[in-house]
């Protein structure tokens, strides 16, 4: 079964909608410039009252080592999503983690180092000029359908709404779906109803 993962998450409230709702994973954004971003302490609050079993994923993007570390270990992360340009030698750093390393899909190219990444799972997105993420917006998903994907977890991102799921898990296959402003009344807060029907559109398809 294809799980879910709520990202952007900023509140407790939104946490625990999300959890309610049947979301299997929770993604947290430590990138001070995105809309979505939440402090460390906060998280940790939020992560303290969620139930154990969900899965908490610390997003960054270009973060310095030291950082992330501090951060990973102040609010016991299960998994460290890499969402920058970050190198294949920087994510080997964290053999001690889980690491997803998110690829912004463009055209056939942006796949051209994917294989050199010594990591868990690989996170597919929209490329934005200007934007790590939160874009809204679906790519050509027949990109990573036509290429030969190494044997990682998959997770699918970008534009993902209850109309496109059922393609999606089609045609890629993906172990995870990854959402965020499609779900959202506006950037930082979730909308409960869409939520809801997002993840029943998932374990509906």
């Amino acid at each position: 079964m294809v799980k879910v993962k709520i990202c952007g998450i900023t509140n407790l409230e939104d946490a625990l909608a999300a959890v309610g709702a049947g979301g299997d994973g929770l993604g947290f954004v430590f990138y001070k410039k995105s809309p979505r971003y939440i402090t460390p302490q906060k998280a940790r609050n939020i992560i303290r009252i969620i139930p154990s079993g969900i899965i908490k994923v610390a997003v960054f993007v270009n973060a310095k080592e030291e950082t992330i570390r501090h951060i990973a270990k102040m609010c016991r992360f299960d998994i460290l999503q890499f969402h920058g340009d970050e190198s294949a030698g920087f994510c080997h750093r964290f053999k001690g983690y889980k690491v997803i390393k998110a690829f912004r899909i463009k055209d056939k190219d942006s796949l051209k180092n994917l294989r050199r990444y010594p990591v868990w799972a690989f996170l597919f997105d929209s490329y934005h000029r200007n934007l790590f993420g939160g874009t809204g917006k679906a790519f050509d998903w027949r990109i990573i359908r036509k290429s030969v994907l190494p044997r990682k977890n998959i997770f699918l991102s970008g534009g993902l709404n209850p109309k496109n799921i059922k393609r999606a898990i089609k045609l890629i296959k993906p172990d995870w779906l990854d959402v965020s402003s499609s779900v959202e009344i506006n950037p930082g807060k979730k909308d409960y109803k869409k939520v809801r029907e997002f993840i029943k559109a998932v374990r509906d398809a």
